[in-house]
């Protein structure tokens, strides 16, 4: 294994990181807004996207402890391989797709509690009166 192995999950690591962080970002303003609109008292279906967002965040900061984590290990998996220490950088390399790989596998579940906040918004749609 060479320095380029590693090297060519810099750019992927990278790029994951940027959408986490934007997904993080724009699930914070939706909490700000949140606060803002709904002041003094809570009705029941903000209650749930309550719970929904602090589970989103949680999950959102996993993913992102493990991509950095990911990232860290591929940096030392070739550092490891430039001291010629090759079979210390090939399990740190292993160790930082393992890291990467769990990162996404998070994405994917925030993904599917996502998609359950949208489903508690066209439920709360479908429960309006129809307009003739």
């Amino acid at each position: 294994m060479t320095l380029t192995t590693p090297g060519l999950l810099f750019p992927a690591i990278s790029l994951l990181l940027l959408a986490y962080t934007n997904r993080f970002l724009v699930l914070a303003q939706l909490i700000r807004e949140l606060n803002a609109r709904e002041g003094e008292s809570i009705r029941p279906l903000v209650k749930a996207q309550i719970d929904n967002l602090r589970k989103r965040i949680r999950l959102i900061r996993r993913m992102q402890v493990w991509g950095i984590v990911a990232f860290v290990l591929c940096t030392s998996s070739m550092f490891a391989l430039f001291v010629n220490v090759s079979l210390l950088g090939i399990v740190l390399f292993g160790a930082s797709l393992c890291s990467l790989t769990f990162s996404l596998l998070l994405s994917l579940y925030e993904i599917h509690i996502s998609c359950d906040a949208i489903e508690l918004e066209l439920q709360n749609i479908e429960k309006k009166p129809q307009q003739n």
